[in-house]
């Protein structure tokens, strides 16, 4: 990664709290290995992982806005997580769910395609079985940096992937 772009990724990302740094040697975390394996097999892409400093949607959602002008530039701002994320609702045919996951999905589906940014930002409280469907939040929070950064795109909103793995629901989302 080269220094020029730590440096501007920095400057965005100014603030309280805000470290950047480049740590060659720690590898990719499963969450950006996996779907960045999917997309460039060959690894002939450069990648830069953050580290979601809190879980809080709308402190990620003002970091995805600060990150939002890297987009101006070709680089694309990739929110990996899953749309629900239970362990113990993993099921062996991704046909048979459990209902709070079906629930969680379709509303997260609805509100979506509403843009209803405020029911998003608070899902704990706003969508079905929220706690069910995610015990702690950590695969559903890289969603609001994602929004954050296509927030002028949300009229382009659309979802590129849904169903389910191992009973857990994979909605995918492509902003722009």
């Amino acid at each position: 990664m080269g220094e020029t772009f730590l440096l501007e990724v920095r400057n965005l990302l100014r603030g309280p709290g805000a470290t950047v740094a480049d740590v060659a040697d720690r590898g990719l975390d499963h969450g950006a290995y996996v779907p960045l394996k999917a997309m460039y097999p060959d690894a002939d892409v450069p990648v830069l992982q953050l580290s979601m400093p809190t879980l809080q949607p709308r402190a990620l959602m003002d970091i995805g806005r600060k990150l939002a002008p890297l987009r101006e530039e070709g680089v694309l701002i990739i929110g990996s997580g899953f749309f629900t994320h239970n362990l113990r609702a993993m099921t062996t045919d991704d046909e048979q769910v459990y209902p709070f996951t079906a629930e969680f999905d379709d509303w997260g589906r609805e509100t979506l395609a509403a843009r209803d940014l405020d029911a998003l930002l608070d899902f704990e409280h706003k969508a079905p079985a929220a706690k069910f469907a995610h015990p702690r939040a950590d695969h559903f929070a890289p969603l609001f940096v994602s929004l954050g950064a296509g927030e002028n795109d949300l009229d382009a909103l659309r979802t590129v992937i849904d169903g389910y793995w191992f009973g857990m629901a994979r909605r995918s989302i492509q902003l722009g």
